[in-house]
């Protein structure tokens, strides 16, 4: 679905079509807004575990300068992470006319080119 590395400069951007089976991934305009609201839940799930995990680590009830720069920054790094599997989430899971095919699924048999 994406062009390039999940982490990199420029190079997170979507193709147009699946280049295995001919699938417009944007089925209709502004299509993918609705991964917004995917990609928020992403990150209240994440901002949560980040802040059990360093309550856990750190035992420090008394600084909310800890929790939010380990929540902030823990959202920074994942941000390419949430924009790419929001999307896909989306596509594959929360779209009723989207299905696997695996007869289209060539590309990783054995013996295959």
């Amino acid at each position: 679905m994406f062009t390039g590395v999940m982490y990199g400069w420029g190079t997170n951007s979507m193709r147009e079509k699946c280049p295995h089976c001919g699938l417009t991934f944007e089925i209709e305009p502004g299509y993918f807004y609705a991964a917004m609201y995917v990609s928020y839940a992403m990150n209240v799930a994440e901002a949560v575990t980040l802040a059990v995990a360093t309550y856990v680590i750190s035992r420090n009830m008394d600084s909310p300068w800890l929790y939010l720069s380990v929540i902030l920054s823990g959202c920074l790094i994942l941000a390419p992470f949430n924009y790419r599997y929001s999307r896909i989430l989306m596509l594959y899971w929360l779209s009723p006319k989207i299905h696997y095919q695996p007869y289209l699924d060539t590309d990783d048999k054995p013996g295959h080119p």
